[in-house]
């Protein structure tokens, strides 16, 4: 009876635990809009977890402080726990004399959004560029910025205090699929587009274009840092997943195992795990230090061949975005559903329904799962779990050490195997 539920995917969700509502973002609507155009491709979290951005579509992105949204939520929530269907955020008045009062923004981009990435400054962090004296922006430890790739090829980089145009970079020749910042606050910008490029550019070098990165012979659909700011993840058309290495600005390695376009990527917060999405229907968990899958999230049951997998099918996968605990992911499919996914486990524990969502994150500290469709924006309470010391030891290790180094330490193999997330 039990296998018989687990080959039936509609069937099997029934015996997972479903996912607690939080609130809503609601695009606002009028009876001229149309639907094509307000696709939300992306949303985004500040690091420090200030503010949220997501796009409404229609070159729209708005900004709203993240605090502001939870005390929306809460106020607006039912008994069961969902929240009303027409929740929306109060304006705060940008002239209230507070400077570090966040303010509510909407931005018009001029084209229509791809991409979103916040990015901020850490002082001590130089720019590589050689002539640092003279530069239209001071950009300081306060600063906050926010990142949207155009459909017409364009960046254009905000200041999110003040909701002001500070740079446009134009190099770029079609869609900027995704963006990402460098997480050890350098303002090292990489974008992926369907020119088939990846460029680097350093926004303390007053958006200075550093490097071209060539490999893909298809549209890139996306980039992810390594929490070390060494490693870059790209993935795009044609099976593509490649790691390059940020100091050298060449490519380490190609993995290969996926059988359709790979839309998705991002490492553990620890950088020993990457995670993958593709249309092929599976989410692969790789080792990105070596080079191979440690697991696989399928989609569809039973798993579709290669040949099947390769083709048009309704759970092609869209988004994956990796927890704070490092011991869960969550995924997002064609099949209506977002699913949470324990590394260590092959089913989801947790399941929610979601039509037409096209992507989703993690907030800053991993307690909501925010997903995008058409314009809105959705939120989940994610698993939670206190993790193991085991488990917070084997990322403090893994932090700092690579698998090569963990597998030379004088230490059990059944050690060794879990500091490499084998078992």
């Amino acid at each position: 009876l039990a296998s018989f539920f687990l080959t039936r995917n509609f069937l099997f969700v029934f015996f997972i635990a479903r996912s607690r509502t939080v609130g809503e973002l609601l695009a606002p609507t009028s009876p001229f809009d149309k639907k094509c155009g307000r696709e939300n491709w992306t949303v985004a979290f500040a690091p420090d977890g200030s503010y949220f951005a997501w796009s409404q579509g229609h070159r729209i992105v708005k900004l709203v402080p993240w605090s502001q949204c939870l005390n929306n939520f809460l106020l607006h929530s039912t008994k069961n726990g969902a929240n009303s269907a027409n929740t929306r955020l109060p304006r705060q008045n940008s002239d209230s004399g507070q400077k570090n009062k966040p303010c509510e923004h909407i931005i018009d981009c001029g084209d229509i959004v791809w991409s979103l990435a916040f990015g901020s400054s850490v002082p001590e962090k130089q720019s590589r560029c050689v002539n640092i004296e003279w530069h239209r922006f001071k950009f300081g430890q306060d600063q906050l910025l926010l990142a949207t790739g155009l459909n017409n090829g364009r960046i254009k980089i905000w200041d999110v205090y003040t909701g002001k145009l500070l740079l446009n970079l134009m190099d770029h020749t079609e869609v900027v699929r995704d963006l990402t910042f460098a997480p050890d606050g350098s303002l090292i910008l990489v974008s992926a587009s369907r020119d088939k490029t990846l460029r680097v550019w350093d926004l303390k070098d007053d958006g200075n274009m550093m490097k071209v990165l060539r490999g893909h012979q298809n549209w890139v659909y996306g980039c992810a840092f390594s929490p070390d700011s060494t490693v870059l993840c790209s993935v795009g058309a044609s099976k593509a997943v490649f790691l390059w290495d940020m100091d050298k600005y060449s490519m380490i390695r190609k993995l290969e195992g996926h059988h359709n376009d790979v839309v998705a990527c991002e490492f553990s917060p620890d950088g020993a795990l990457l995670a993958t999405a593709s249309y092929d229907t599976r989410v692969y968990v790789w080792d990105p230090h070596i080079g191979v899958i440690l697991m696989e999230f399928g989609h569809l049951f039973p798993p579709p061949t290669p040949i099947f997998a390769g083709g048009a099918n309704d759970r092609w996968v869209r988004s994956v975005s990796f927890s704070h605990d490092g011991l869960h992911i969550a995924s997002l499919a064609d099949d209506k559903m977002v699913r949470f996914w324990r590394i260590d486990e092959e089913y989801p524990v947790q399941v929610a329904p979601l039509n037409n969502g096209l992507c989703c994150t993690f907030s800053t500290d991993g307690s909501v799962l925010a997903a995008g469709q058409d314009g809105s924006v959705y939120f989940w309470a994610t698993p939670r779990q206190v993790s193991s010391l085991q488990h917070l030891c084997r990322m403090a290790i893994r932090r700092v050490m690579p698998t090569s180094q963990v597998k030379n330490l004088p230490i059990p193999s059944k050690v060794v195997e879990f500091l490499c997330y084998q078992i």
